[in-house]
């Protein structure tokens, strides 16, 4: 029963979509947002994936984690990077560059504590610049908005998404 001047919103009909097209409103707000950050932003796609997969990984959304696990990796993320976010999280050495540790770090302190530290963000800052710093915390906070929805929502993951999930898991 969706007024044909909102059937476009589903023009990608993943389950977040089908629950959130009740308020179209709500929806198109949220797919502006989300475009700038994929699609618009300059900030390097992988790095902006590292930071989703974070904040994912923290809030144990395995509907973010699964999504997240297969865009990331087409922009760049590799499954050795998939893994140490774990092994990061839990204070484990990693092959990560600095820059993606601090990024990492960054995702997890405002996923964690609501802001990112004063020394994270000077340490970043230099590596990434003012904009992408700002596009940086605009995703980080945006998809800390979005894991609170899901949870809320309750939504599943979409069967063909449960590959990522199996292929690599949430903590329990």
């Amino acid at each position: 029963d969706l007024a044909p001047e909102h059937r476009d919103l589903l023009a990608r009909p993943i389950w977040l979509n089908r629950a959130l097209v009740n308020s179209p409103g709500a929806l198109r707000a949220m797919n502006e947002l989300a475009g700038f950050i994929r699609n618009k932003s300059t900030l390097d796609g992988r790095l902006c994936e590292l930071a989703i997969l974070q904040v994912g990984y923290l809030a144990k959304s395995p509907y973010e984690w699964s999504h997240h696990v297969q865009i990331g990796k087409a922009r760049g993320v590799s499954d050795d990077d998939i893994r140490a976010i774990g092994e990061e999280t839990g204070g484990k050495p990693t092959k990560l560059d600095e820059t993606a540790k601090l990024v990492l770090r960054g995702a997890r302190e405002m996923a964690e504590g609501l802001a990112m530290t004063e020394p994270t963000y000077k340490a970043l800052e230099p590596k990434l610049g003012h904009a992408h710093m700002i596009d940086l915390v605009m995703t980080i906070s945006f998809y800390c908005a979005v894991v609170r929805i899901l949870a809320t929502l309750q939504i599943d993951v979409e069967p063909e998404y449960q590959k990522y999930l199996d292929e690599h898991p949430l903590p329990v």
